[in-house]
C-alpha cells in the first residue's frame, strides 16, 4: 500500500473514531484499515495511536502527523481536481507554433476572436518557417504547411489548403513588362524565399496544361520569408513568391499585381499538429475545434481576392 493511501486510512480512523468507522467511510474492511495503521507506525517507527478493545487515542506524535496529513491530502485532493478541470474549464496558457505568414495573417486574427469568449486563455506565440519538435520544446500545438506530414507519432488535424502566387510591383511591371507563360520568368529578376516549404530554384507551377516546372535564373534576392519577400516585391525588386495569405493586403490596395494570374504553384495542406488526442486539456479541445471552424473560412475569403486578379 502506498504512502498517500496510508495516510488516508490514518486519517479516516483518526477523524471517524475507529477503525470501523474508517472502513465506512474507505468502503473496505476493519481488518484492512487495522493492517494499513500498523504498517505506517511500523514505517515511522512510531506509534500514532494507542487503542483498547473499546477506544483509541492518538498519540503526541499521531496528533502532529495527523495536521501533516490533513494539509498534505487536502493539496493533493486541490490538485486532482485543478487537473479534472482543465478536462472541462478551458484556462491556463497555451504554447503555440506557427509558420511565419500563417501566424501573422491567419493565427493572430483567430487568437483575437477565440479570446472574445475564452478569456482565462492566454497564448505564447513562436512563428518560425520549420516543423519544431513539440514534445522537446513543449509546444502544445504547432500549425503548419506542408505537402504531407512525416510520421511523428503526434495527431494532426488538416485545416484546410493554401497555395501560392508570383506577385510584383506596378512600377517592376510597368518597367520590364508581364511575363505571358512560366518560360518568361527567364528574363525576369525572380526573387526567391529560401525555407522548408517554399520552393526555390525550380518554381513547381498548377496551370491551364497540369504540373510544370521552371528553373529560375540567378536571383538577385534570397530571404527567409514571406512578409520580407512582401516589402521586397513592394520595392520593386523583381518577381517573387507570395503565399495567399501575405498577397491579399497588396492585391486589395494595388501595391502588388498577379502575374501570371492563370498559374499558382503546388498546393499545400495546413495541419494543427498535437501531441496526443488521449485525455485532451480543455483549452486544447476548444482552441482546436475554433480553428477548425475559422481557419477554412480565412482561407476560402483569401483565395476569393486572389482568384479575382486579372492583369
Amino acid at each position: 500500500m502506498d504512502v498517500f493511501q496510508t495516510m488516508r486510512f490514518f486519517t479516516a480512523v483518526a477523524q471517524s473514531g475507529s477503525f470501523t468507522g474508517a472502513a465506512e467511510i474507505l468502503n473496505t474492511t476493519t481488518a484492512n484499515v487495522s493492517k494499513a495503521v500498523s504498517s505506517l507506525e511500523a514505517r515511522l517507527q512510531t506509534r500514532l495511536i494507542n487503542r483498547t478493545t473499546r477506544r483509541l487515542a492518538l498519540t503526541e506524535a499521531g496528533l502532529r502527523y495527523l495536521q501533516r496529513c490533513e494539509k498534505i491530502l487536502d493539496e493533493v485532493r486541490e490538485a486532482d481536481e485543478e487537473a479534472g478541470t482543465a478536462q472541462v474549464m478551458p484556462s491556463g496558457r497555451l504554447k503555440i507554433h506557427a509558420m511565419s505568414a500563417i501566424g501573422n495573417h491567419y493565427v493572430i486574427q483567430a487568437i483575437a476572436k477565440y479570446r472574445e469568449t475564452h478569456p482565462t486563455v492566454m497564448f505564447d506565440l513562436v512563428l518560425t518557417n520549420r516543423l519544431p519538435d513539440l514534445l522537446e520544446e513543449g509546444y502544445d500545438m504547432s500549425i503548419v504547411l506542408a505537402r504531407d506530414l512525416p510520421d511523428s507519432g503526434f495527431v494532426a488535424q488538416r485545416l484546410g489548403s493554401t497555395y501560392s502566387i508570383l506577385c510584383a510591383s506596378p512600377a517592376y511591371l510597368e518597367k520590364r513588362g508581364y511575363p505571358d507563360s512560366p518560360g518568361d520568368l527567364c528574363s525576369h529578376d525572380c526573387l526567391r524565399i529560401v525555407n522548408t516549404v517554399m520552393p526555390a530554384e525550380n518554381w513547381i507551377f498548377e496551370g491551364p496544361e497540369g504540373m510544370e516546372s521552371v528553373s529560375t535564373p540567378l536571383s538577385p534576392l534570397h530571404i527567409n520569408t514571406a512578409d520580407g519577400m512582401t516589402v521586397a516585391i513592394k520595392s520593386g525588386m523583381g518577381i517573387g513568391i507570395q503565399p495567399i495569405a501575405s498577397a491579399v493586403e497588396g492585391l486589395r490596395h494595388g501595391t502588388l499585381l498577379r502575374v501570371l494570374p492563370d498559374y499558382h504553384l503546388e498546393e499545400l495542406n495546413l495541419f494543427a499538429i498535437y501531441p496526443s488526442r488521449k485525455f485532451l486539456d480543455a483549452k486544447i479541445k476548444t482552441w482546436l475545434e475554433f480553428l477548425k471552424g475559422a481557419i477554412p473560412e480565412l482561407l476560402a475569403s483569401n483565395k476569393e481576392v486572389v482568384g479575382s486578379q486579372q492583369r
